[in-house]
Formats: C-alpha cells, structure tokens, sequence
C-alpha cells in the first residue's frame, strides 16, 4: 500500500490523496487549488498521475477545495464512481455547476485582458457542460454504512460536523497477504456545540491516519461566546449608521449565520436593520439544508419545533438578482450584507467590499480561515491599503475577526479528535490541510502526547504503509 499526497500538504487548499493498494487506484477528495492566478489554474488543469487510472474517489464533502476539480478530473478520462453522502451529493449539483460557471467567466476574463496584450485566449478548467457527466457518478452512501469502493477495499463514513453531509472515513484494506490494515481520513474536522450541525463523531481505531491541521496551533473562543460577540459588532456598527459587511462561503458558513440572525430575532434582541444574503449559491445551499434535517443536531430539531423556518424572518432576503445586488451599492443607512465568496477573492462580495471598505462608519466581519495571498487574508491583517480591481482601497472601516464561527476545530479540538484513538493502534499520523506553522506546532502537541510516529508530507510525497 502506498499513500501519495497530491494536494493539502503543507497548505490548506487543494485537498486530494492518492491511495494504490492491491493493484487499484483510491483518490481521496479531489479539490482545487486556490492561490495566486498563474499557479492555481496550472496546478489544477494537470494531475500528476493519469485520470483514466484512479478507479474510484472518495468524497469527505462538497466544500471547492474537497470537490471542486472533479469535473476535470472526469473530463480527463476518469470514469469511476465517485462515493459520497446523500446531503454532499445535493450540494455538488448546485456548487459544481456554480464553479463550471466561475471558470468560464474567469477564462472570459483573462482572455480579454490577454487580448488586449495580443496574447491567446485562455481556456476554462472546465465548462458547465463539464459538470454534468460528473454529477451522474456520484453514488450516495448513508452514514455509518458500509459499502465496497474497490475489491478488498471497503469504507464506511462517519459524521464530521464540519458542513452539511460532511464525513470522516474508515478505509478497511485487505491486502493481497491477507494482513487487514484500518486506515482513516478526518476530511475537514468540525467544532463540538457548534449550531444545526451534530458534533464530529469517533470513526474507531485505525492503523494511520490523515487528519486535518487547519487550526492546529490557535484555540478559538468558546462557541458558547459566539452570539453576544456577533451581537457587539452589529449593534456597534449599527450605533454609527454603518454597514456590516460580511464575505461568508455559500455553504455552511452563511447557513450558521442566517441561523444566529434568527435565534437573536426570535429573542428580541437583533437591531431593525434589513439583512441581505446576496449569493444565489447560498439560496440554493439553504434549500438544500432545509431538505437534510438528518443532519441536525438535537437542539435544532427541537428549535424546529416552535419555528418552522430556521433560515428566515420577516428582514432577511435572498437576492439573486444581479440588478438587485446592484442596488445594495446605492442603499443607505445600516445593513447588514451576506455574500460570498468566503475569502474575497471573487463574486458579489468583491462589489461591495470595493464600495464599503473605505468608510469608518462600516464593519468587515471575518468569519472564515483566509489563505495566503487572498484579499481576505490582507483584510484581517488590516493592511493600510488593498488592491480590488487593480485600484489601490484604503481599509478604514472596523475589521472584526470572529474565530467562535469557524467551523474547524482548533487545537485543543482536535487533539480531542485524535486522542479517541488508541496509541497503541494508531501507527503513523499524517498532517494535511494546514500552513506549515499549524501543522509543525499540532504535530508538537501530539509528540508530546506520545504518538509515536507524525509527518508532515510534502506535495507528491509517496509513504509506503
């Protein structure tokens, strides 16, 4: 058995791993790289192995950097299943034909600006007509089920309460000797306590595994905090006829927020103020969230009980109109505006971070992990200056950080994550989905918790198990 990592290592974007055992070809996540332009587009349009060869892939989730390059993978020559849960399987259908329709804009967009340079067009990772033949083999599995991805290969999936239908996987290997190897993937690793989602579950003792690293030196304040904090910088901003600016991802992120909008409304205690969710893969998204209660937690479901809309109050609206996002530019007075995408790098919330970031009356809110070089990350480093659509912005409004939301655990969660597993079992630990400050002192803390062997791969590192 060899395990190589092709994305996610030493960085938290990007997510795919290759496992050959028993003359078969297993690609874990299959996800694009996000960062800078050339590199991003370059990196994502080749793989380092011949599609046509992987058999089957095994999804953790729908997030773009778990999901997002499997239309090019298909496109390529890949031909397999790809294995999923039912509740990721519905949000692929809406985000892989939103990003079929990003590429082509973005290609259209390069393409002009080439041709003013008198340099070729540039051609789509993929189109939206790429999406389709992908979606048709995604083959949905149900929590906690059993069932064979390749001969002597089989898995089962464990809720990791990160986003909606997001999963851990147990790999249960059967190699050509006869020896049986438990193998196990954290995809991206959820908080405890947090809002509408069931906490991350213990996917039983394996032999090695590859486990996430996103927040792997920071602890977040506690989730119990989150909605008096939330409340401080709203009413704060409101106090001064601001706007509250919020880049949220569609999925997930906007969903637990909307969700605190309307606890905090059913209290009394949300401002007058209209809030607008400006991103038609968010009013797709909670369609879908709507549809998957299955996923909720206890406490939703009795809050269910008393409101039948969890996602919606009489000052909340969905915009999908372009004309109508348009006109949050002009609005004035206090507002709150919810869009995406989550790290600033594209969409609506470009628009209005471009018309709002210069005045101290507003608020950027930051509710999501930035990466490297993203506008979102110079945002929360509060740089005097920022580049959006090449023209230099001063940030002179309020920039509030608000960890509690994130919805990777921290540190301490997930050495809690890790520590169900019994040492005496659990050989080798491998650290993805990190930046290489995260993953080296989480790699620290469970050294110093007497695990005894840690890496932290490199990208296209091979390991013989």
């Amino acid at each position: 058995m060899i395990l190589q990592f092709i994305g996610a290592a030493r960085s938290v974007t990007g997510s795919m791993h290759l496992i050959q055992v028993n003359g078969k070809q297993i690609l874990l996540d299959c996800g694009l790289f996000q960062g800078r332009r050339a590199e991003t587009y370059e990196r994502n349009r080749t793989f380092p192995f011949d599609p046509s060869s992987i058999d089957a892939v095994v999804l953790s989730h729908a997030h773009i950097d778990h999901a997002g390059n499997l239309p090019n993978l298909v496109k390529q020559g890949f031909s397999g299943r790809i294995f999923c849960t039912p509740a990721t399987a519905d949000l692929c259908r809406i985000m892989l034909m939103d990003s079929g329709h990003i590429q082509e804009k973005d290609a259209e967009f390069v393409s002009k600006k080439n041709a003013r340079k008198k340099l070729p067009p540039v051609e789509p990772l993929y189109s939206i007509d790429d999406v389709q033949p992908t979606l048709d083999l995604l083959t949905e599995i149900p929590y906690r089920t059993s069932f064979d991805v390749v001969s002597g290969v089989s898995a089962k999936y464990f809720d990791a309460g990160h986003i909606l239908g997001s999963a851990s996987i147990h790999l249960t290997i059967k190699e050509n000797s006869g020896r049986e190897k438990h193998f196990g993937f954290s995809g991206d690793v959820g908080r405890p306590n947090m809002p509408i989602l069931r906490d991350p579950e213990f996917m039983g003792n394996v032999d090695a595994l590859i486990c996430e690293s996103t927040y792997g030196g920071r602890v977040h304040a506690t989730t119990d905090e989150m909605p008096n904090k939330f409340l401080d910088v709203v009413k704060r901003t409101v106090d001064r006829g601001g706007k509250i600016i919020i880049p949220s991802f569609s999925v997930g992120r906007t969903q637990e927020i909307v969700y605190q909008l309307n606890n905090l409304k059913n209290a009394g205690q949300l401002p007058d103020i209209p809030v607008y969710v400006d991103s038609p893969l968010s009013t797709n998204a909670t369609e879908v969230f709507r549809k998957h209660t299955e996923c909720f937690d206890d406490e939703t479901l009795e809050i269910m009980k008393k409101d039948d809309d969890i996602f919606g109050f009489d000052r909340l609206h969905y915009i999908r109109d372009v004309a109508e996002s348009k006109e949050l530019n002009d609005r004035k007075g206090a507002c709150m505006i919810i869009a995406a995408s989550g790290m600033c790098e594209a969409g609506r919330i470009v628009h209005h971070l471009n018309n709002n970031i210069e005045d101290p009356k507003n608020t950027v809110m930051i509710v999501g992990y930035q990466a490297e070089h993203t506008l979102g990350r110079k945002i929360v480093e509060k740089n005097p200056e920022v580049s959006i659509f090449g023209e230099v912005k001063k940030l002179n409004c309020e920039v509030a950080v608000m960890n509690s939301f994130s919805a990777h655990a921290d540190k301490n969660e997930l050495l809690d994550f890790v520590q169900h597993h019994d040492k005496d079992v659990l050989k080798n630990i491998f650290l993805v989905h990190g930046d290489v400050d995260q993953a080296e002192k989480f790699a620290a803390t469970l050294r110093e918790k007497k695990f005894s062997r840690v890496d932290i791969p490199t990208r296209l590192e091979k390991f013989e198990m």
